[in-house]
């Protein structure tokens, strides 16, 4: 795999998923819409095919997943947590977790779930202790659920984004709401980023 270089004035955020059929996709492709306005914004999807006796082959994104300011993690809500295919990403992770490689990076999450509460805060939780095993900086909402003009986060849920899906099709609000995460996850990045610079030039 061909290493992609980032412009240095630009946050780089990695959205890694795992979509059993469209709708997480879809939540993935709205958070990199929202992302993409302050940064590059780019979709790894965990496909069963890339699950080889149990094992996630991490080596293969290695550089990508190191080069990244933020990293969003996302799985549809099974059986009160992730997917097995994005916990298996989620254990191959360990091979940097003894260097800490992705400390300091900024991490965000989002889940759908057939069942208005299908236990998808269990699943943020989830991700969000992933994050913090890393030694990451976890960024939720900033949007209290009812005040937002637009709708934006219907579920009430500040840890990340959430979706409703009982029949595959996602409500607007929700898509929303995904963009909004995306947005707010590369902004951040970029003024972290920002200051960082800023410190080195001035030492």
């Amino acid at each position: 795999m061909a290493i992609i270089h980032y412009a240095n004035d630009m946050s780089h955020i990695q959205i890694v998923y795992y979509s059993s059929g469209d709708s997480t996709h879809l939540l993935a492709e709205a958070i990199q819409a929202g992302a993409a306005e302050h940064g590059h914004a780019r979709l790894l999807r965990i496909l069963p095919q890339h699950i080889q006796h149990g094992r996630y082959p991490i080596q293969a994104f290695v550089d990508e997943l190191q080069d990244a300011s933020a990293i969003i993690f996302g799985s549809p809500t099974f059986m009160g947590g992730p997917a097995a295919q994005f916990k298996a990403f989620a254990d191959a992770s360990s091979a940097n977790w003894c260097r800490q490689a992705w400390a300091d990076k900024i991490a965000a999450g989002f889940t759908i779930g057939g069942n208005l509460n299908g236990d998808q805060q269990c699943t943020l939780a989830y991700f969000s202790t992933l994050a913090a095993q890393h030694g990451m900086l976890w960024c939720g909402l900033d949007i209290a659920a009812g005040y937002s003009p637009e709708g934006l986060n219907r579920l009430g849920c500040q840890l990340g984004a959430t979706a409703h899906s009982p029949d595959g099709k996602l409500h607007p609000s929700d898509l929303a709401t995904a963009r909004h995460l995306g947005r707010r996850v590369a902004g951040l990045a970029n003024r972290m980023r920002a200051a960082a610079l800023k410190k080195e030039q001035q030492t």
